[in-house]
């Protein structure tokens, strides 16, 4: 007679129990956020959430200057949030990546951090067109106090703080209507739509930086080498008023280019046939710039895939990819206005 093998008891602990299941806070360096968390063990409870070793580490460091703090959003189908959270780290910022849930249901807010930033993937599987969704759940979804994230977004930015997205993050922006924004009105004016190769394009570009473009994401930098990887890239621009608008007030910010560094509209330098070879657009403050190539993903030389021929080609090359001093520009941009901010300011009375 056949008999069952018989197993080691293997214990699994209980999962900790929070009033929004399934939607913890975790930053992926093993730090984690439980809002109004209750642990199953009676002997631990707590109704307040639970501090990461980063939120910690400020209060005991308070004499220390305060690090840039960005937000990463993750959550429907983003998947480059991993990227995102490195390219802060490596130039010195706190990186915080976070279930888009945890904003919309209020437990984490946006006005707590610097920098927000929306990170490609494939959001709600590109249903309905990329990236629209999720603009869509960001214009009308309330929370309890009947405020949208885009309320909230808009208000961010109006004080100062800066927006980033790529890629599937660019596309949110644009469909939300918070790229270009001409209008103020947070209205779409351009779109994002399939590539005229009528494919997926995945490939490496040459991107040059318009002189004119007043965003500080780009500031100093001429032309960039990145990756491309989307299939609905094309930026279509819906009359001749917006284009005159953008190329006036240097909103297109980012082209496709050529070896030379020249814009161009020939495949497959330009990857998806843009309107003004257009690979990025700024709003008219310079603080929210989207862009559809993947900086995040030239963090490191070895990242290019002809990184043995360049060595041996150029002594002394800088083992830093292009897309680092994007991530740099912004930190050091942010760094410098809280420095300003708390300069005590100089007192022109004098006594009589």
């Amino acid at each position: 007679m056949e008999q069952t093998p018989q197993l080691p008891d293997q214990h699994t602990p209980p999962r900790p129990q929070h009033d929004d299941p399934g939607h913890e806070v975790v930053t992926r360096e093993g730090e984690i956020v439980l809002p109004g968390f209750k642990s199953v063990d009676p002997g631990h409870e707590s109704a307040e959430p639970l501090k990461s070793k980063t939120e910690q580490s400020e209060k005991q460091a308070t004499n220390n200057e305060k690090r840039v703090r960005a937000l990463i959003l993750t959550g429907f189908g983003i998947n480059c949030e991993e990227e995102f959270a490195a390219a802060y780290r490596l130039v010195g910022a706190e990186a915080t990546i976070v279930h888009l849930n945890q904003v919309l249901h209020g437990h984490v807010s946006i006005h707590d951090f610097d920098i927000l930033n929306f990170p490609g993937g494939f959001s709600f599987g590109d249903d309905l067109g990329s990236g629209v969704v999720l603009a869509n759940k960001l214009r009308y979804r309330r929370n309890a106090e009947g405020r949208t994230l885009l309320d909230d977004i808009k208000e961010f930015v109006a004080g100062g703080k800066h927006v980033l997205g790529i890629c599937n993050g660019f596309q949110v922006l644009v469909k939300l209507g918070l790229l270009p924004d001409l209008s103020g009105t947070v209205k779409p004016e351009v779109t994002l739509t399939h590539n005229a190769s009528g494919r997926y394009e995945d490939r490496w570009v040459k991107l040059t930086v318009n002189p004119r473009a007043t965003t500080p994401f780009l500031k100093g930098l001429t032309t960039l080498e990145v990756p491309v990887r989307h299939g609905e890239g094309r930026l279509i621009i819906q009359d001749e008023a917006t284009r005159a608008a953008i190329e006036a007030r240097g909103l297109n910010c980012l082209t496709y280019a050529d070896f030379d560094g020249a814009p161009t509209d020939v495949y497959p330098f330009n990857p998806n046939g843009a309107d003004l070879n257009c690979a990025g657009l700024t709003d008219t403050t310079g603080r929210v710039f989207g862009l559809m190539p993947h900086p995040e993903a030239f963090l490191s030389l070895y990242n290019h895939p002809d990184w043995a021929r360049r060595k041996r080609a150029t002594l002394g090359l800088s083992e830093e990819g292009d897309g680092v001093w994007l991530f740099r520009n912004i930190v050091e941009h942010v760094q410098a206005q809280a420095t300003a901010a708390a300069a005590p300011s100089v007192s022109h009375e004098f006594s009589s």
